[in-house]
């Protein structure tokens, strides 16, 4: 029987049982797809983390939701970074630690702020954004019970990708965004033939003072309905909103959850002219809240 050493850290918070869940298993090389997919499947969880070794970057990692891989994801690498370190897997290099994590898009590059030796911020650098399909909103808006003045004028629904697509929705207002509901019968064949993973619905303010912006994501079974923090489109919304100049700083706060009863807030920054992005951080807090050992 094998045994696979394994952490559920909650990432995008300071506090256990807030921002998003993740389960980390380590030393994952031998097990194939469809076990992984079954673990995944067992945790019930947004994403579950598979570190393997890597023969081009420092670690590997592959991301799998209940029901599918992920190319790239912002909670799991937070996630994951923080396990590497708390196990032992990943020494700090003083109050500035770089390393670099390869993902089925790619290598990407992880910072982690430590300060006496504890880790305060871990930060992801992801791909440099891909404006994709741009959607007509009377087919979008009543997948989600919305209607057209529920819609930010004068920008579009668009398909963004910073290594994973993800379909931007920008609301006029925080009302908008808390009486949206999925109408799950349209919405699964409409997202079989679109060209995103799942959609991703903001608004331009904070579920707090503190944020800037406030966003809720929905996934379609055995996938969590809705996700409490969700840092791979959290990069794509940050590069839109950057590229249409709905924001006047490339840096800001972002939140998400907080309707959950899981309270995520992420620092985001957006690197390039709005016309000639070049990258994403996205980034944010973690804490362990289980260690053990899974047997198969």
């Amino acid at each position: 029987m094998a045994r696979y050493p394994f952490m559920q850290v909650d990432a995008f918070t300071d506090r256990p049982l807030g921002g998003n869940p993740c389960a980390i298993l380590f030393d994952t090389e031998d097990l194939d797809a469809q076990t992984m997919q079954a673990i995944a499947r067992e945790m019930n969880l947004s994403e579950t983390s598979f570190v393997r070794r890597s023969t081009i970057a420092d670690f590997g990692a592959r991301y799998f939701t209940p029901a599918e891989e992920i190319p790239m994801a912002g909670h799991p690498t937070i996630a994951t970074a923080f396990a590497l370190v708390d196990s032992g897997r990943l020494p700090l290099s003083g109050d500035h630690t770089r390393f670099t994590l390869e993902l089925p898009v790619g290598p990407i590059v992880v910072d982690i702020s430590a300060r006496d030796g504890k880790v305060e911020r871990i930060v992801m650098t992801q791909k440099k954004p891909v404006f994709m399909s741009i959607h007509d909103p009377a087919r979008v808006l009543p997948l989600f019970g919305l209607a057209p003045d529920d819609l930010l004028p004068g920008v579009p629904i668009q398909t963004v990708s910073t290594g994973t697509p993800q379909l931007m929705i920008p609301l006029a207002s925080l009302d908008a965004l808390r009486h949206a509901r999925v109408d799950t019968t349209a919405y699964v064949p409409f997202r079989a033939q679109a060209d995103f993973f799942s959609p991703h619905l903001f608004c331009l303010q904070g579920a707090t003072a503190a944020g800037d912006t406030f966003a809720r994501h929905f996934g379609t079974l055995p996938d969590l309905f809705e996700d409490p923090f969700t840092g791979s489109a959290t990069g794509g919304m940050a590069a839109y909103l950057w590229h249409y100049r709905l924001i006047d700083k490339p840096a800001f706060i972002a939140e998400q959850g907080h309707w959950m009863d899981r309270p995520g807030q992420g620092f985001v920054e957006v690197i390039g002219l709005p016309e000639a992005i070049e990258s994403v951080k996205v980034g944010g807090p973690a804490v362990i809240v289980l260690r053990g050992e899974m047997s198969l």
